[in-house]
């Protein structure tokens, strides 16, 4: 029988906020056996842009992350954000340690094509999470805490999206663990109506969202959530949930089911 890991990824707003932050690091350092969390960044990325004199160009909820765009992201992304978390988890106990994509060459990405005419820029795409290295950073003792930054092994560092290297990692520890994902936001799960917070829908499958997407009750950044979490369980990753910052034990929340 495998081992539990249990991998949570927090969005950007939650690393904005103080009160649901400390919560959430508190929740994750009680979390027992081996553990993952992955963050994100976008709003502290924008805000510094902003002081930077750097303009923020956004499609359909993606950054076009240009050379100038590239340099805040990786400043804070890997440095700000990451190395804040890494010490206050040290503070909790745990003794984690801060990974890029390209640290230990743990995940591998390509610079994403035109899409519909828009080029991203510096934005990668996935080719692989390299599972055996981190199981064996995992197995030592140690907690990755993984930033949205992967790179192409030809020296360029790419933005590459949390959700996605949330999924990608559980994928790739799947052969390793008994993988349970979490997705932390700021509702309480995957709603049918978006003006109840109290509407949460409990499983969704592959069936499920199909139908939810095309009568509209699962639109805009919620749907490369859902694809994200539904790769994941197809890969062989237990169970995926969708919840609130304060409430990743895995108790409340939308599952996602094979």
């Amino acid at each position: 029988m495998k081992e539990k890991l249990t991998i949570v990824k927090v969005g950007g707003a939650v690393v904005e906020d103080e009160l649901q932050l400390s919560q959430l690091l508190r929740d994750f350092s009680a979390i027992e056996g081996r553990k993952v969390l992955v963050h994100g960044g976008g709003r502290k990325a924008t805000k510094m842009a902003e002081r930077l004199g750097i303009e923020t160009k956004m499609v359909e909820g993606r950054r076009i992350t240009d050379a100038d765009m590239l340099e805040v992201v990786t400043m804070v992304y890997g440095g700000l954000v990451n190395k804040n978390l890494v010490a206050r988890l040290q503070a909790n106990g745990v003794n984690a340690l801060g990974l890029t994509g390209a640290d230990a060459n743990v995940i591998r990405s390509h610079k994403r094509p035109l899409k519909n005419g828009v080029d991203y820029g510096f934005v990668g795409d996935v080719d692989q999470a390299d599972g055996n290295m981190l199981s064996r950073l995992i197995e030592a003792g140690i907690t990755p805490v993984m930033a949205p930054l992967t790179h192409d092994g030809e020296g360029h560092i790419l933005n590459t999206n949390a959700d996605t290297i949330a999924s990608e990692t559980a994928k790739a520890l799947a052969a390793h663990y008994d993988v349970t994902l979490v997705f932390s936001f700021e509702k309480k799960g995957v709603l049918s109506n978006p003006d109840d917070d109290d509407s949460v829908i409990a499983t969704i499958n592959h069936v499920d969202f199909e139908r939810y997407k095309a009568d509209g009750t699962i639109s805009g950044g919620m749907l490369p959530k859902i694809e994200n979490a539904l790769h994941a369980v197809d890969a062989g990753v237990s169970k995926v949930i969708i919840t609130l910052a304060t409430a990743i034990d895995g108790l409340h929340g939308t599952i996602i089911k094979k």
